[in-house]
């Protein structure tokens, strides 16, 4: 009876040792799998691993039900944002300027052009009279104009039949909005090579929680606009070919912005121009813009309108401070603190975030 006891007794160690071997044996390949790179067991515990090329995340799922209006938007959008750029053997870049008349620079682009007839293309909408024209690269060049009141819708439909009339042309493969008083800061080539050689479209979009940028926003705009996503940016934007298509293709939050975002708007001032593209992009396509503008612009009086230079302004010094800067300033309406360069103080002040930048041009 006791041989049989410790015979039983040997055999339950032995099963014991076995299973301890292969639970030690499992362990081993368990961990020897997740640490090879690359293999899917890693990739699914982390994804974010640079080996793992061939994983993609879980589709989110959006946390609301989309309307079928978004659903259609996002589907044409999504399509247009996928393709690749359309060839062109001649790339061109289009001047598009918003006017309410003559251009008094005029002169100064036509030396600014002279020399590059098949690199770009010239779009006037002249909005309150005929412009009358002293440089051959303008003359012919007005596009049908309907009338441009400030801060009101009319402004980006100005914008858009600009855009649309461009894109007739598919040599047009950045597009420029300026104004009459806007020049440029370098030559021809320098502003030629720079566009041409980006993949982004450079729309200022920046987040002013100020009264003059969240404080703008109109709930109607619900669901689609949320307030989290509303953006504020110069209305001067250099756009690449697909960007443009996506704002001729967009209905969708361009009537939310026509109905919504307008002067005297539950109580608040709100201007399509400043807000529509800047919300639109950081929407649908944020990391394809650079989120700053390549147009110089002086806010710092504080007024309805940038300050305008005259004659006596224009100095050696001034053209080349602004031509030599690496860095743009958001200015926002949110007086609570100011950054510079990275150094954050506390002060009363204006909000005013650096990023790197170039300029080539000033209006």
């Amino acid at each position: 009876m006791s041989g049989y006891r410790h015979q039983r007794a040997q055999n339950l160690k032995r099963a014991k040792r076995i299973i301890v071997m292969v639970c030690i044996v499992s362990i081993f390949l368990i961990v020897a799998s997740v640490s090879r790179p690359g293999s899917s067991a890693s990739c699914y515990l982390f994804p974010a691993s640079k080996s793992c090329t061939w994983y993609e995340k879980p589709q989110i799922i959006p946390s609301r039900e989309l309307t079928d209006d978004e659903t259609a938007s996002h589907v044409v959008i999504r399509e247009i944002l996928k393709k690749p750029p359309l060839y062109s053997n001649n790339p061109k870049i289009a001047f598009m300027f918003l006017t309410p008349g003559s251009l008094p620079f005029e002169r100064l682009w036509d030396s600014f052009f002279y020399g590059h007839e098949d690199r770009f293309s010239v779009y006037v909408h002249a909005s309150r009279e005929t412009a009358v024209h002293v440089s051959r690269f303008f003359v012919g060049r007005d596009i049908r104009s309907e009338k441009v009141e400030w801060g009101k819708i009319s402004m980006v439909d100005a914008e858009k039949r600009l855009l649309a009339r461009a894109l007739l042309d598919p040599n047009n493969q950045q597009f420029v909005l300026l104004s009459e008083s806007c020049v440029p800061l370098h030559t021809f080539d320098y502003v030629y090579n720079y566009l041409m050689f980006t993949n982004v479209s450079y729309i200022e979009s920046f987040e002013d929680l100020g009264p003059d940028g969240s404080g703008r926003y109109s709930e109607h705009m619900m669901p689609e606009v949320d307030k989290k996503d509303f953006r504020k940016g110069s209305q001067w934007f250099t756009m690449k070919r697909q960007h443009a298509i996506v704002v001729m293709s967009d209905f969708l939050y361009y009537t939310k912005f026509r109905l919504y975002c307008k002067p005297n708007m539950d109580g608040r001032n709100c201007y399509a121009d400043e807000h529509y593209l800047p919300t639109l992009f950081n929407m649908i396509d944020p990391n394809g813009i650079a989120k700053w503008s390549v147009t110089y612009v002086d806010w710092s009086e504080r007024k309805w309108h940038p300050k305008a230079y005259r004659a006596p302004d224009i100095a050696y010094d001034l053209l080349k401070d602004i031509t030599s800067t690496d860095e743009a300033l958001h200015l926002t309406s949110d007086a609570t603190r100011v950054i510079f360069a990275n150094a954050e103080s506390e002060k009363d002040t204006l909000f005013v975030e650096w990023t790197e930048a170039t300029l080539l041009f000033i209006c």
